[in-house]
């Protein structure tokens, strides 16, 4: 029998150098998906372009002197100026403090609308999901009901209804908005409860609440933010389509949609009325939209091309 020779079981000699550039530390989930979400150029632009707008939202009003409610009738209609640096409306009221005001408006709108449609939404998807039966079915019909009512003809009869108002609003908005965040938590629900982490918390005689809470939401946590994301602009523009109609929120205060509504009348002769409002309207619906894609192909990297 051939003899092997001695050396060639003697132990290779490791570099730590070389190791060290090949062992990775690893990573958690959401570390992972901010890394695939900050390659995304398109998606860090609209989220730094939020970021620019939610700054001016807090802090624009107080970059000039004048009020956004304050009237001045001796300045009406001015056009972009050093002195009033969006123009002034028919009111001569300073546009650029009315613009970044609204801004708080508008966003505060989307978001109050936004969460409580997460907050319903999610507990309703979570309880019929993971009760499945006929509490599912049940739950899930009276969810299809309220999907088919036309949204728009409801939140403009409510409002009609309930007259103008930020909480009339909002209320109105939420009334059917959370059916379409309760159908995806629903189905992520019914995926994930008969994973053996669930079943083993089961076992143990873990309540619903803690199972929900502990296992099964953050476990569908990436679906939730998405679509909340994408419900936010939803939000904003409802609220600019009813201001258009007359609907919005009530004088002295303004936002976006009011803003616009008024410049729509005086488009003619006064352009710069409308081009503020509208464009930051877009730019709003624009990044969020980009963040909540580019969020979706981050927590899914099958979706990207």
């Amino acid at each position: 029998m051939q003899q092997i020779p001695k050396e060639m079981f003697q132990p290779a000699i490791a570099d730590t150098r070389e190791a060290e550039k090949i062992s990775k530390p690893s990573l958690s989930f959401w570390k992972d998906v901010s890394i695939r979400f900050r390659k995304n150029k398109l998606a860090m632009f609209g989220l730094i372009l939020l970021i620019i707008l939610v700054f001016m939202a807090i802090f624009g009003p107080y970059m000039t002197k004048y009020d956004y409610a304050t009237n001045d009738l001796m300045n009406t209609n001015q056009p972009p100026s050093s002195e009033h640096w969006f123009g002034t409306d028919e009111l001569g009221r300073d546009i650029f403090a009315r613009t970044w005001y609204g801004a708080r408006i508008s966003l505060f709108i989307g978001l109050s609308a936004a969460l409580i449609d997460l907050v319903i939404g999610v507990l309703w998807g979570g309880i019929a999901g993971y009760r499945g039966g006929k509490t599912d079915e049940i739950m899930m019909r009276i969810a299809d009901i309220l999907y088919g009512v036309p949204y728009l003809l409801l939140v403009i009869i409510l409002m009609v209804i309930l007259g103008q108002g930020l909480g009339t609003m909002i209320l109105a908005m939420t009334i059917t908005g959370w059916v379409n965040m309760a159908r995806i938590v629903r189905g992520q629900v019914l995926q994930l409860k008969n994973q053996e982490y669930v079943m083993a918390s089961q076992t143990l005689g873990a309540s619903t609440a803690r199972i929900m809470f502990k296992h099964l939401i953050p476990n569908a946590m990436g679906s939730i933010l998405v679509t909340m994301t994408l419900t936010i602009p939803g939000a904003i523009f409802t609220e600019a389509f009813l201001s258009y109609l007359g609907l919005g929120v009530p004088q002295p205060l303004a936002s976006w949609g009011t803003m616009a509504s008024e410049g729509v009348q005086a488009l003619q002769y006064y352009p710069w009325r409308l081009f503020f409002p509208a464009t930051f309207i877009c730019l709003t619906i624009f990044a969020f939209n980009v963040v909540g894609d580019g969020l979706r192909d981050a927590l899914d990297p099958r979706l990207r091309k």
